[in-house]
């Protein structure tokens, strides 16, 4: 068995229309769902991804509004790394961010930023055959635009700790001293560790968890093997739009492994993805009470008209 890297990452807001105007507005990611946190359906679950939702482009973010500003430390994801396609798109979101007021750090191949509420993330040019999940967006040029995830950085004290874990249990690749690869038969991510013994401060602008991605058949199997390296998965749940099991690997960050399907166009068209609230069919019976306590959310689309 071999997970097909990385299904999505999500974090944390305080600001769901700051958020909004970032990750759809800014980066040009699409919307595929605006929905409630389902252990906390009192919360907006936010999904950005590429033009279809596809498993292996799509960040998301709980909103705790007003939430404090939170801090990666040992056993967090502090850096979430997505691909583009040349040193001539990193020119392309060089100039982009910085007209847009957002601090990037740029190396050969590389542009690290912030979002608003200081969440890590790295623009990285990568070499590789899988297939480039890209979203629409009128400001953006084809070429330019964001092709998914490449890989995650944690903060662990003990890199060693999680190798046998990682390489056993779970199938990585170790492609470097402390980098592991998950490459299934359609795609790859990386799980990268960087040394720090600091302890983190869980709340917006951090990461709740990653999770990696598996066939529907395979999803059972994953949550034994886990099990049988000593690990302690939760039940299978039923997501709605995939299923999932979470558990914590060793170093202390939350993993989960979520199927590829049935996907974001199981409870409305492709076309409008992302422009109304949708709640799973255990969650509808709530929406006159939780649709007037979320925050009012623009359509990242409505305008594009104009352009």
């Amino acid at each position: 068995m071999r997970l097909e890297g990385i299904h999505h990452v999500t974090a944390i807001t305080g600001d769901a229309p700051g958020n909004v105007e970032f990750y759809a507005g800014v980066l040009g990611l699409r919307l595929v769902k605006k929905t409630v946190n389902q252990d906390d359906p009192t919360v907006y679950h936010l999904f950005y991804a590429d033009e279809k939702g596809s498993a292996g482009s799509d960040i998301t973010f709980f909103e705790y509004p007003g939430a404090r500003r939170g801090r990666a430390g040992a056993g967090m994801v502090h850096r979430v790394v997505f691909r583009v396609g040349s040193e001539e798109a990193l020119d392309f979101w060089d100039e982009r961010l910085r007209s847009s007021g957002v601090d990037a750090t740029r190396s050969p191949g590389s542009l690290v930023l912030s979002d608003p509420e200081g969440l890590a993330l790295e623009l990285a040019v990568v070499e590789t055959g899988d297939e480039p999940l890209t979203a629409e967006h009128p400001e953006i040029p084809p070429e330019h635009r964001i092709q998914g995830f490449d890989r995650v950085r944690a903060y662990t004290r003990d890199p060693e700790a999680s190798r046998q874990f990682l390489e056993g249990a779970l199938e990585f690749a170790k492609s470097g001293d402390d980098d592991y690869e998950a490459r299934g038969d359609q795609r790859g991510g990386l799980y990268v560790f960087d040394r720090g013994d600091e302890p983190g401060i869980p709340g917006a602008g951090t990461v709740h968890h990653v999770a990696w991605a598996s066939t529907q058949e395979e999803h059972e199997p994953w949550r034994q093997r886990v099990l049988d390296a000593g690990g302690h998965p939760t039940p299978v749940i039923d997501r709605f739009y995939f299923k999932s099991i979470y558990f914590r690997e060793p170093s202390g960050v939350l993993f989960e492994i979520a199927t590829m399907g049935p996907g974001f166009t199981t409870d409305e068209p492709l076309e409008s993805l992302g422009e109304r609230l949708s709640l799973p069919p255990d969650f509808e019976h709530l929406r006159e009470q939780v649709e007037p306590v979320l925050t009012p959310l623009p359509n990242p689309r409505a305008s594009w008209a104009a352009h």
